[in-house]
């Protein structure tokens, strides 16, 4: 998890708000550092936004989180949890490969990278990316290469939309629609019109364009509950770690070295702590902390919804473990037959990705079964023999912060002006999207950062 475990922490005291991939990496750290930590979560699961829950005799993730080979500190914390690619439990592929098709002309394209160095990697692909016609993909290159020389931690680039940006390097609306949004979309969860172009930079340019694997693609074999919440609680009481699940945490007093909980009976008590990392979500954090102690406008930030629609029919009807779609709001479709727990062959319980959901998100369920059972008829032949078993929709309103141009002055650091608090979580100033990924580098720049400050470094 790149932290280095050398220095003890003297028996010092943390508590950690929040279970999620941020406070579960904060947490680890400060143990490893010789720290005395509790970790103390509202929910009955550790996980946050990328857990499970039981549903009949399914097991449901609450969205379909996937990561890169580039994602090193989430694949560190993978494998600390024992979970790497190498246990079975997650998958890396060997190679970048996603299928895609259009749901208006059912035409199809892959984006398969070659060995050749970035960016000569995605030439073949691109060169032949059946979505579009032949003079948009001529214009494919311009974009590339300018992405390549956009610095992702300028606030000038920041103030930019991604979409302009596409328009003034020649791109059609159907280029921007049937292969930047693709990515664009499903990484930062708002439109391109809408999204930092600094923050669209950093996918680009680090996933895809600064090294030939780097967007080789992950995803979980088994429920994300099983890794984020059952190896999570394992590794944390390995390291000595207190959970404290079911437990709520009240708002700070200006100057208070300890923090109020209430556990699930009602409770109360007062942990001590020498340090307090607030790892929750961006409008919590607003609410814990005393205003005067807000190091940016933070709690402006704002939300993108997701939703997640599931259907599960009786029979097999994708083909491989995962399609992206175009023209479609069935943007990314995901099998989930097997990490659900169903027995039989794959195929049967597919999970509907909407990233920036904006315009479904009040939607009521029937509609959204009725309409996606026709988007999936369209883009999925095998569904027309199939009966459709049953939908549910799962939604999260507050999926990620707004990671619209002009956000990044809105993100703080892991600092905070109240001596002992300190914030961690992906909405904090990690120099990435609102991903796991940005999770877990937050739990660890908070935790050094409460380490530093303790023995007197930096």
């Amino acid at each position: 998890m790149n932290a280095d475990p050398s220095e003890p922490g003297g028996g010092q005291r943390a508590v950690v708000v929040g279970g999620g991939l941020a406070g579960i990496t904060t947490a680890l750290v400060l143990a490893e550092r010789g720290w005395s930590v509790t970790l103390v979560e509202a929910r009955p699961r550790l996980g946050g936004r990328a857990t499970s829950y039981r549903r009949g005799e399914l097991i449901v993730d609450n969205g379909q989180h996937v990561f890169l080979r580039c994602c090193t500190a989430y694949r560190g914390l993978l494998d600390r949890l024992g979970a790497g690619p190498d246990t079975g439990l997650t998958h890396l592929q060997d190679q970048l490969d996603i299928p895609l098709k259009s749901a208006s002309d059912a035409k199809t394209a892959r984006l398969r990278r070659t060995a050749l160095p970035a960016p000569l990697h995605l030439a073949v692909a691109l060169g032949g990316y059946g979505l579009l016609p032949l003079r948009d993909r001529a214009k494919l290159g311009g974009p590339a290469f300018a992405l390549r020389r956009t610095d992702p931690a300028s606030l000038d680039v920041d103030e930019q939309g991604f979409g302009h940006f596409l328009r003034q390097k020649g791109q059609s609306q159907a280029a921007i629609d049937r292969l930047w949004s693709v990515i664009s979309t499903a990484t930062l969860n708002i439109a391109p019109d809408d999204a930092s172009l600094a923050l669209a930079a950093k996918v680009f340019r680090t996933g895809l364009l600064e090294t030939n694997d780097g967007a080789d693609l992950g995803y979980a074999m088994v429920p994300l509950g099983r890794i984020h919440d059952e190896l999570a609680r394992k590794a944390l009481a390995a390291a000595g770690v207190t959970v404290l699940d079911s437990t709520k945490a009240e708002p700070l007093a200006d100057g208070a070295r300890s923090i109020t909980i209430v556990d699930r009976s009602g409770q109360r008590s007062d942990l001590a702590a020498d340090a307090i990392v607030l790892a929750v979500p961006h409008d919590v954090a607003a609410t814990l902390l005393p205003a005067p102690h807000h190091p940016t406008a933070f709690g402006k930030l704002g939300h993108s919804p997701i939703l997640n629609i599931h259907l599960r029919y009786d029979r097999p009807v994708l083909d491989g473990p995962f399609l992206a779609a175009v023209d479609t709001p069935a943007q990314w479709i995901f099998d989930r037959t097997a990490a659900s727990g169903l027995d039989g062959p794959p195929g049967r319980y597919l999970a509907v990705t909407v990233s920036a959901a904006d315009a479904l998100a009040e939607t009521p369920t029937r509609e959204l079964a009725v309409l996606f059972e026709a988007e999936l008829a369209r883009l999925l032949p095998k569904t027309k023999d199939a009966r459709l078993e049953e939908v549910f929709v799962t939604r999260e309103q507050h999926a990620t912060f707004r990671q619209e141009r002009g956000s990044a002055p809105l993100r703080p650091g892991p600092a905070t002006s109240m001596p002992g608090v300190y914030l961690a979580g992906a909405w904090t100033a990690t120099g990435w999207p609102d991903t796991m990924e940005s999770a877990v580098r937050s739990g660890i720049n908070a935790a050094r950062l409460v380490v530093d400050h303790t023995t007197g470094e930096g």
